[in-house]
């Protein structure tokens, strides 16, 4: 690889692009394990609505949510076309159902905007920001930050702390 490769890879990341609904977003493709179609979920009594349940995967036993009705979109209708994004982070499985994946998109710093402010009344902790690609715009979303929020607590939080209900 010579220097002006090297150069632009610093810069860029790649991203797994998914739609819910009419939006389109982007996860970090260095946190996607595999991608899967939805498959039935074993539902875990007394969990909030976007978490689905749990599946088996291959010996691992992987909590499964809807990101639809974790960011308060209109409940979806599951088909062929439904998808579930298996992610690794820190050290832990887990699934994402998402309608749709798209591809894999590779962004440079430059057209990565920061989120945009909206005041307390909109919860953007999880946008890392909006990638522009020509006239689509992608909605950047912190997978880790996400799972970490005290009403999923699927990851310790960033202190090393677990979040008990």
């Amino acid at each position: 690889m010579n220097a002006s490769a090297e150069a632009v890879n610093a810069e860029s990341s790649e991203f797994l692009t998914f739609t819910l609904g009419a939006e389109e977003y982007g996860v970090d493709i260095l946190k996607v394990q595999e991608i899967r179609r939805y498959d039935t979920v074993t539902r875990i009594p007394d969990t909030p609505d976007f978490i689905k349940g749990v599946v088996n995967l291959r010996g691992t036993i992987v909590p499964v949510i809807d990101l639809r009705q974790k960011l308060k979109f209109e409940r979806a209708e599951y088909d062929a076309f439904t998808v579930m994004i298996i992610l690794n982070i820190a050290k832990r499985v887990v699934g994402m159902v998402v309608d749709s994946v798209s591809d894999v998109m590779q962004l440079s710093a430059e057209q990565i905007r920061p989120a945009p402010e909206f005041g307390a009344s909109v919860d953007t902790r999880f946008i890392t920001g909006l990638g522009a690609i020509d006239d689509r715009m992608l909605i950047l979303v912190d997978i880790e930050k996400l799972l970490r929020s005290p009403d999923m607590a699927l990851l310790p939080a960033a202190d090393g702390s677990v979040t008990q209900h």
